[in-house]
């Protein structure tokens, strides 16, 4: 009475090459993440903006970004300048691009007469469309009647 076959067959041999496909799938997911991460990341400037009902997004396709910190420093983009040298860039971009919009962020905190003033250098340079950003507010909660 035989139980089964007395010969034996070779048992499959161990895999001794490295499957790339899970290292490449973690890359393309790591660089998926980063991708959609990096431009929320561009703002390194914190600043306490005031908020607004109608605070929305702009969508206006040449614009330059100005802001005021707390401190008094202009920063024109994320780089701070010297009131010398933004005076010269604002001009230059004016020159350069007449309707250019300039975008306002001012911190809550700094003096009306310095965004005021801000303001009035931003016309003389001849940029005269300014939008001022405000954060929006959140919606009131049932609970906070």
């Amino acid at each position: 009475m035989a139980f089964g076959r007395l010969e034996r067959t070779a048992l499959p041999q161990p895999m001794s090459d490295i499957n790339m496909t899970p290292l490449i799938d973690v890359m393309l997911v790591l660089l998926v993440i980063f991708m959609i991460s990096a431009p929320l990341m561009t703002s390194s400037l914190r600043l306490d903006l005031p908020r607004a009902d109608t605070a929305t997004p702009s969508d206006t396709p040449s614009f330059v970004s100005v802001a005021l910190t707390p401190d008094g420093a202009l920063h024109l983009g994320d780089e701070a300048l010297a009131d010398a040298a933004f005076d010269a860039r604002i001009r230059e971009a004016a020159r350069r691009q007449p309707g250019l919009e300039v975008q306002l962020r001012a911190d809550q905190s700094v003096p009306y007469g310095r965004v005021a003033a801000l303001i009035g250098r931003l016309q003389s340079a001849g940029l005269n469309r300014i939008a001022f950003v405000a954060q929006p507010t959140e919606a009131a909660s049932p609970s906070s009647n």
